[in-house]
C-alpha cells in the first residue's frame, strides 16, 4: 500500500500499474496479485486500513463520554489525526473516487464494507448518547453524520493551512451547530421541518441505490 500511494502521488491513478507497484515494493507481480486482485482492490484495502485505525482510536472515547457534542467532536478530530500521514495522497485518491462510474467512489458497491463500518461508528455514537433525539431523526442521524464527515474530508483534502487548522476550526464550528440543531429538533414546532429534512434524506438514499 505504501508503494502504491507513493506512485499515485508521482504518476497519478491511470499511470500507476500493478506491475509498477510490485516493482517499487520489491515483490514479484504474481506475489502482488496473490494479495490484491487489482489496483482497485489494493486501494480499497487502504481505505479499510485507515478506517480501522479510526475505529480503534474512537473506541475509548465512546466508552466514557456521554455528551453527543463531545462524542462527535472526538470522532471527527480523531478521523483527521489518523488520516494525517496520508494527506499528500488524498488528493489523487479523491480525484479518482469522485468519478461515479469507478468502483472506488464512496457510494459504489465495492466501498460498502468500509462505508457500512463507518456508518456503524456513527450508530454507536448516537445510540449511547444522552441527548434528546426524536426517534425518526435518530434512525437517520448516523447516515447524515457519515455524509457530514465525508464533506469535512473533502475540505481537509484542499486545506493547506498550517497543521490543517482550518479543518479543525470547521469541525469545532459545525459540530457546535449540529448539536444545537439536534437539540431544537425535539421541539414540536420543528416537527414539520424535521419531516421535510428526513424526506430529503430518503431521496438521497434512493439516488445512492440507483447509482449502485
Amino acid at each position: 500500500m505504501k508503494a502504491a500511494l507513493e506512485l499515485l502521488r508521482e504518476r497519478g491513478y491511470d499511470a500507476t500499474t500493478m506491475r509498477a507497484i510490485a516493482e517499487k515494493a520489491g515483490v514479484s507481480l504474481g506475489n502482488a496479485y496473490h494479495y490484491f486482485g487489482s489496483k482497485e482492490h489494493l486501494i480499497q484495502a487502504f481505505y479499510h486500513h485507515t478506517n480501522q485505525e479510526h475505529l480503534r482510536a474512537c473506541a475509548p472515547v465512546l466508552l466514557k463520554e456521554p455528551s453527543f457534542k463531545e462524542r462527535l467532536l472526538a470522532v471527527m478530530r480523531l478521523k483527521f489525526e489518523t488520516l494525517e500521514p496520508y494527506h499528500e495522497s488524498a488528493g489523487v485518491l479523491f480525484k479518482t473516487a469522485a468519478d461515479p462510474l469507478i468502483p472506488l467512489n464512496p457510494f459504489a458497491p465495492d466501498s460498502d464494507p468500509v462505508r457500512s463500518d463507518s456508518i456503524r461508528l456513527f450508530e454507536e455514537l448516537v445510540a449511547e448518547t444522552k441527548a434528546r433525539i426524536p426517534n425518526d431523526l435518530r434512525a437517520e442521524l448516523p447516515y447524515l453524520l457519515w455524509l457530514y464527515h465525508m464533506g469535512i474530508i473533502l475540505f481537509w483534502i484542499h486545506d493547506r493551512s498550517p497543521k490543517h487548522k482550518r479543518t479543525y476550526r470547521l469541525i469545532d464550528l459545525s459540530v457546535d451547530l449540529l448539536d444545537k440543531l439536534i437539540s431544537m429538533a425535539s421541539n414540536p414546532l420543528m416537527r414539520p421541518v424535521r419531516k421535510r429534512a428526513l424526506k430529503l434524506v430518503a431521496e438521497l438514499r434512493d439516488l445512492e441505490g440507483a447509482e449502485a
